[in-house]
């Protein structure tokens, strides 16, 4: 395992629309073994593959219950909303930003292996799925933020 440079904004790569998993080998489980040990040593709670200059539909996330791995991820059945906690980004440090999401949702897509996977999250996993996902399609949290600001002055900026 080796940890990752994350990419940061804004690097174009984290606008690109992330090209779908068909090969799993040995490269796809180094990338994601990588993927948790540098989402692990940046102390983030999801990172995605473009975040680490990969344009693949790959995702790590651990909201502190034990890592999760997702290929080729779909979001569906998303009920609810919520408003907090403010998300943060590993690529775009020093800001955080007020983003609606659904509460819950269940996830569909495939592990490591390609076999089908499936589970429902609700609260701050399915933020973080949400959030993990949006990278995949390009989508920053400043782009659909609805107030973004830096942690230490609460201060709005211009995204």
């Amino acid at each position: 395992m080796a940890i990752r440079r994350i990419v940061k904004y804004p690097d174009p790569i984290l606008k690109e629309k992330a090209k779908p998993v068909t090969k799993f080998n040995e490269r796809l489980h180094k990338l994601l073994d990588d993927m948790a040990e540098t989402m692990y040593d940046a102390k983030g709670v999801g990172l995605a593959a473009p975040q680490v200059g990969i344009s693949k539909r790959v995702i790590v996330v651990d909201d502190g219950n034990g890592l999760i791995e997702v290929v080729n991820p779909e979001l569906v059945d998303m009920k609810g909303e919520q408003l907090s906690p403010p998300e943060g980004c590993l690529s775009i440090p020093g800001l955080l930003g007020v983003v609606r999401r659904a509460y819950q949702l269940r996830v569909k897509g495939q592990d490591r292996y390609g076999q089908p996977f499936e589970m429902e999250a609700e609260d701050y996993l399915a933020r973080i799925f949400q959030h993990e996902v949006d990278h995949l399609n390009g989508i920053l949290f400043i782009d659909i933020a609805e107030r973004v600001f830096r942690p230490d002055e609460e201060e709005e900026v211009e995204a």
